[in-house]
């Protein structure tokens, strides 16, 4: 505990530091301020180099909090070695430094995959800043000696590297109440406040038609034939829907239908088609995430940064899918599968009304095709073959 501090803390190394390593930094961010991760704190953080040490302090000056300064890889010194762990310190300008853990792990839920590097803030309600820290390479993260209480944790793709919630950046976030221990799973995605709108149609085969929207929409409030219509033009003549599928879905009937045809065909290759296309796997309720890595060692501030190897980062790519298969996955297309075939050369729109994107906006819109004439083909110039790039031969 340090009350009533009002320094720099300071991060000390055994040889030079090389300023300028890891090259421009976001914004107005330089190479040294990516390095290190002080929360809480509202506002930038001051970074200073001083050779064979780096100062940091928050420029809205200490506040009476606990805080934690992460040290992150990438620290290089003038021979370019460079460190590749993570360090943690900790330490308090008054309030007692908690014993609760927050650790989970962060998804790509469009993707369908984990989220490398993920900005991790743990902010206790009803404060607006939190504690913060990167997932590593297999998404995972651990936030340790929080105090109990009520939280809201986001996971954020920081693409920019500001450190910020951006507005097109894909993030999510969860509300718990932390006693000593929680884990949690983050499905991110792009949180778009403009309502989705149909912005391409094509005729896939003579009964099916893919609809593109702007964006994914949401699988939880599924397009039906209330919110779909098709009418073939210019006299708006309604066409008789039979069934609207997901991309997903439609993918996944095709093929199981095509592999039915080949086992009809070829018998004695296959030897299991009873099963049917499994789209969304069972997966048991309340699946755990993958357990958080210990706790680093408290250290007082301006604790020596020595570098280190970094362990192998395992990621159990099963328990990854069973938490990835515990939500259906968003698709930004649909396919409408009608009751008859399509005309060929003949004009339809399809009208749209009340889809929903994945953070409830409504859109609607209209979007028109043209089913495209089917290819003649002269069977007597194929037969004969094709001569037309060919001069006649001359009799001997």
């Amino acid at each position: 505990m340090v009350p009533d501090f009002h320094g720099d803390a300071a991060i000390q190394f055994d040889e030079v530091i090389d300023e300028m390593a890891g090259g421009g930094g976001a914004g107005t961010m330089s190479p040294l301020e990516k390095q290190v991760l002080l929360s809480p704190v509202a506002g930038p953080v001051k970074v200073g180099w001083h050779r064979t040490r780096v100062s940091v302090k928050p420029k809205e000056g200490w506040k009476r909090r606990v805080y934690r300064l992460e040290i992150l890889p990438g620290f290089i010194d003038l021979r370019r070695n460079r460190t590749d762990s993570a360090k943690v310190v900790l330490f308090s300008t008054g309030p007692e430094i908690g014993h609760a853990r927050i650790g989970g792990i962060a998804l790509k839920w469009l993707e369908q995959a984990v989220l490398v590097r993920a900005l991790i803030e743990a902010v206790p309600l009803p404060d607006s800043v939190g504690y913060l820290t990167m997932a590593d390479s297999g998404g995972q993260f651990n936030l340790t000696n929080l105090q109990p209480g009520h939280y809201i944790v986001y996971a954020m793709a920081d693409e920019n590297g500001d450190r910020r919630r951006g507005l097109r950046e894909a993030y999510d976030s969860v509300e718990l109440t932390l006693d000593s221990t929680s884990n949690v799973a983050l499905f991110t995605f792009p949180h778009d406040t403009v309502p989705p709108r149909p912005r391409a149609a094509t005729s896939v085969d003579s009964i099916s038609v893919r609809v593109e929207f702007s964006q994914a929409l949401d699988p939880a409030k599924p397009l039906d034939t209330t919110h779909v219509h098709l009418i073939e033009l210019p006299d708006s003549t309604p066409v008789a829907i039979e069934r609207i599928l997901t991309q997903r879905l439609y993918d996944s009937l095709t093929a199981a239908a095509a592999a039915a045809r080949d086992t009809t065909k070829r018998p004695a290759m296959v030897h299991d088609t009873a099963g049917r296309p499994n789209i969304h796997p069972p997966v048991p309720p309340g699946a755990p995430v993958p357990p958080a890595p210990p706790p680093p060692p408290r250290q007082p501030p301006g604790a020596r940064a020595e570098p280190s190897r970094t362990p192998k980062v395992y990621v159990d790519s099963t328990l990854v899918k069973q938490l990835l298969a515990q939500r259906a996955i968003p698709s930004d297309k649909i396919v409408i599968q009608l009751v008859q075939r399509l005309r060929a050369d003949a004009r339809y729109a399809v009208r749209i009304t009340g889809a929903t994107n994945l953070v409830g906006k409504k859109g609607d819109g209209d979007i028109g095709f043209t089913v495209p004439k089917p290819v003649a083909r002269d069977t007597t110039q194929r037969a004969r073959g094709d001569t037309t790039h060919h001069a006649p031969r001359t009799p001997p």
